[in-house]
């Protein structure tokens, strides 16, 4: 019974779907990480060669120490039943995010990333823009 069920198995999925959900367990949040597996989750990302290079496998190697350790000492992630509950919770937006909208949070990160340039702009240069731009609520 269980050669058939290793057949079937085996009949439906390839190799490599076979091992992208072996290393996908490397992921699962169940009992505290119990499952997780560094070397299983390079290996994930040896699948997808086109969008890991050298470099970022080293860097991930470090990540991932990190990752865990900050995984299992999170509340958010000690009641998570599965795969399912942590990509669900690697993705949700909080509710302030979903009112303020993705352009604006891109637009804030920009401003972020590009501090030193923003550095030289002068505070009324841009009043100025705003105020010339279409009717606003209230002045500057």
């Amino acid at each position: 019974m269980v050669d058939m069920q290793l057949t079937e198995y085996r009949d439906r999925f390839s190799e490599t779907r076979t091992q992208l959900l072996e290393y996908m367990g490397a992921l699962s949040p169940c009992n505290s990480f119990a499952q997780f597996d560094k070397s299983n989750l390079l290996k994930l990302c040896k699948l997808y060669k086109y969008d890991f290079d050298d470099l970022d496998m080293i860097d991930l190697e470090g990540q991932l120490e990190i990752f865990y350790h900050s995984c299992i000492k999170d509340e958010l992630f000690t009641s998570l039943k599965g795969i399912s509950d942590f990509s669900h919770l690697m993705v949700l937006k909080s509710d302030l995010r979903n009112k303020i909208g993705d352009e604006f949070l891109n637009d804030a990160l920009l401003c972020n990333v590009k501090s030193k340039a923003l550095e030289k702009v002068e505070n009324e240069k841009v009043m100025e823009r705003f105020q010339k731009m279409s009717a606003r609520r209230g002045k500057f």
